[in-house]
């Protein structure tokens, strides 16, 4: 959060769950060892964008990128380990674990389906830092809806020409490569989307628009006109860009759950240390069965989301099935669980939790836009129906 605790870091207590095996008990710890350090708390918030290139740095000289590229695209991405340091960034510094999980998700796409050749020249530099990555997706008529997709690639010889506007783009403005989805035609819908890896410097290219938001990170329009790529930097098929978008997602769908709870564990935390501290009422606020009520009702949420987050990390990871319903009852959970969690805190700590600078107001900002990205809940809720309904005989 950009503000010192004298708190140690998150609870290891779920890697003894049977989700878990030594690796990324080991993980677990070198992400302790890490943020015990100091690294995270030398950069300056106040420029985010500067706040950013530092945090991506910090966290590729220290190793911890491979976790987010499947080790430079050598190795398959385990959705555990992504979590995991999820959790622990969130429950430090919020912008720290946005840098990680967009350095992953920037270039999922890439390791799914790129050449060889785009691979080995993106995925080392974004692994080790000196590259910032982002994904870019959403338009302003077409975000839930990409069937809407309005931004369009044609093929011309040995080139793609793009044309239109992408909004929303985590790391828009900063990133050296973007993942990006145009329509091409192939088809109706969404079986005629194609991805594309877009550099910043490619000429076309512009940034349309910088946006600023509640819980500040590296946000913008990105402008393609007549932007002019090599026809290698297709990935994939033409047409196949709807479903590579959706194979990525699903890697990191839990992952932001699994931020959520990173963000509510720290709320949970701080809560527990000043109801034991507060004075009140000749006692202490933790004295109070209102108090111990509340604790109870955030812990115990928690763990819920908790286990809906492993479970579908680990579903995923070893016995390798789709985890569309489970990812989607996760992210919905663990953002619900975690705006609730965060909220009970930030009324425990009265006057001085709304007070700018303090960690429950840093975590009520930070959570409100999980329940909006990589799909609203309202969206996770048609998902996990959709599914079910699919499911049923």
């Amino acid at each position: 959060m950009g503000h010192k605790s004298t708190l140690p870091g998150p609870t290891r207590e779920p890697l003894g769950w049977p989700f878990f095996g030594p690796e990324h008990r080991a993980f677990a710890e070198r992400l302790d060892r890490f943020a015990a350090s100091g690294a995270l708390a030398g950069v300056d918030h106040s420029d985010t964008d500067g706040a950013c290139r530092a945090l991506v740095r910090i966290l590729g000289e220290a190793g911890l990128l491979a976790a987010a590229t499947g080790n430079g695209g050598r190795d398959v991405i385990d959705s555990r380990m992504i979590c995991i340091a999820r959790e622990t960034l969130a429950w430090h510094d919020g912008l720290a674990d946005f840098a990680f999980a967009m350095q992953g998700l920037g270039t999922g796409a890439i390791g799914l389906s790129g050449t060889q050749a785009v691979k080995d020249h993106v995925l080392p530099k974004v692994t080790s830092g000196e590259w910032i990555s982002a994904f870019a997706l959403s338009e302003k008529e077409a975000g839930s809806d990409v069937a809407a997709m309005a931004c369009a690639a044609r093929r011309e010889g040995d080139h793609f020409i793009l044309d239109g506007e992408k909004t929303w783009i985590s790391n828009g403005g900063i990133a050296d490569v973007y993942t990006v989805f145009a329509r091409t035609g192939e088809a109706p819908g969404t079986r005629g989307i194609s991805a594309f890896v877009v550099y910043a410097d490619d000429p076309g290219f512009s940034i349309a628009e910088r946006i600023d938001v509640i819980a500040p990170h590296p946000l913008a329009t990105i402008r393609f006109e007549n932007c002019r790529i090599p026809a290698d930097r297709l990935l994939g098929a033409p047409g196949e860009g709807f479903k590579i978008a959706m194979r990525t997602l699903d890697i990191f769908r839990a992952s932001v759950a699994a931020a959520a709870l990173g963000f509510a564990r720290r709320a949970l935390d701080e809560a527990v240390l000043h109801a034991k501290t507060r004075k009140m009422l000749g006692a202490t606020l933790a004295d109070l069965q209102l108090t111990q009520g509340a604790l109870g009702d955030m812990a115990a949420g928690i763990d819920a989301a908790a286990l809906l987050t492993y479970r579908a990390a680990w579903r995923r990871d070893v016995e390798k099935l789709n985890t569309t319903k489970e990812a989607a009852m996760a992210k919905m959970t663990a953002t619900e669980t975690a705006q609730s969690v965060i909220d009970r805190a930030v009324q425990m700590f009265g006057g001085r939790g709304v007070a700018v600078g303090e960690i429950t107001e840093q975590l009520y900002r930070e959570i409100r836009a999980l329940r909006i990205y990589e799909g609203a809940t309202e969206v996770q809720k048609l998902i996990i129906a959709r599914e079910l309904l699919k499911e049923t005989r």
